[in-house]
C-alpha cells in the first residue's frame, strides 16, 4: 500500500510568485512517479498536484493538456478562461483546456486547489468529492488516488485483520486492484481517476 504524505512533498514556487505547488504524482503512458516533481509538461502525460494560491494572476499554459481544478480550501476562486469568468466554489471540479488563456482572482482570500492535468488523447482525468463513512470503506482502485481533504480517516489493504494507518489532511493513497486500499472515516475525500484513452 502506497501512502503519499503531504508533509513530505516539496513546495515548488510559481514563476509569478503567486503561489506554490506540491506534486503528488505524475506519469507517462505505462509508468508513473509518485512524489517526484517533474520539470515541465514535456516530461509527463498526467500530473496530480495541490496548489496554494495567495495572489491573483495568470496561469501557466499547458499546450495539448486538459485540466480539472477543484477548490479544496477557501470559499471561492474566480477563474477566467478565454475571457469568460467562472466562480468556482469549494469541492466543485471544473474542467478547461490547458492551453486556454486563464487567470484567477481571490475575492474571499487565499485558496488551495487540487489540480489534475492530462495529455489530451492519451489520458482523461476525473475528480470526484465523496463523503466518507465510518461504516462502509471506500476502495481506491488502480489508476486512482484517494486524497483526504477534511476530517479523520484510516486506510487498510482491505483484507481482514489488516492494520489501519491514519491519514492526515491532504495525504494521498495510491490505488491498486490487488490488495485494494480501503479508506474509512468521517470527512471528505477526493477521488482522482487517471483513465487511459482507448486505442493508445
Amino acid at each position: 500500500m502506497e501512502i503519499i504524505r503531504y508533509s513530505d512533498l516539496k513546495a515548488q514556487p510559481w514563476r509569478n510568485g503567486g503561489g506554490v505547488t506540491r506534486e503528488i504524482a505524475c506519469g507517462v503512458a505505462g509508468n508513473s512517479t509518485v512524489g517526484t516533481p517533474a520539470a515541465d509538461s514535456a516530461g509527463w502525460d498526467w500530473r496530480v498536484s495541490i496548489a496554494e494560491v495567495g495572489k491573483a494572476g495568470g496561469f501557466s499554459a499547458f499546450p495539448g493538456m486538459e485540466r480539472v481544478l477543484t477548490v479544496i480550501d477557501g470559499e471561492l476562486f474566480l477563474l477566467t478562461v478565454d475571457g469568460a469568468e467562472h466562480p468556482l466554489e469549494k469541492y466543485r471540479p471544473f474542467r478547461f483546456p490547458g492551453d486556454a488563456p486563464a487567470s484567477g482572482a481571490l475575492p474571499t482570500g487565499d485558496i488551495r486547489d487540487l489540480n489534475v492535468i492530462t495529455r489530451a488523447g492519451v489520458f482523461k482525468g476525473y475528480t470526484s468529492i465523496i463523503e466518507l463513512s465510518k461504516k462502509r470503506a471506500h476502495p481506491v482502485f488502480a489508476g486512482q488516488f484517494g486524497i483526504l481533504l477534511q476530517g479523520q480517516a484510516t486506510v487498510t489493504h482491505g483484507g481482514e485483520g489488516d492494520s489501519a494507518e491514519a491519514l492526515s489532511r491532504y495525504d494521498a493513497v495510491a490505488g491498486s486492484d490487488a490488495a485494494t486500499p480501503e479508506i474509512l472515516g468521517r470527512g471528505f475525500l477526493a477521488v482522482v481517476s487517471i483513465d487511459a484513452v482507448a486505442d493508445q
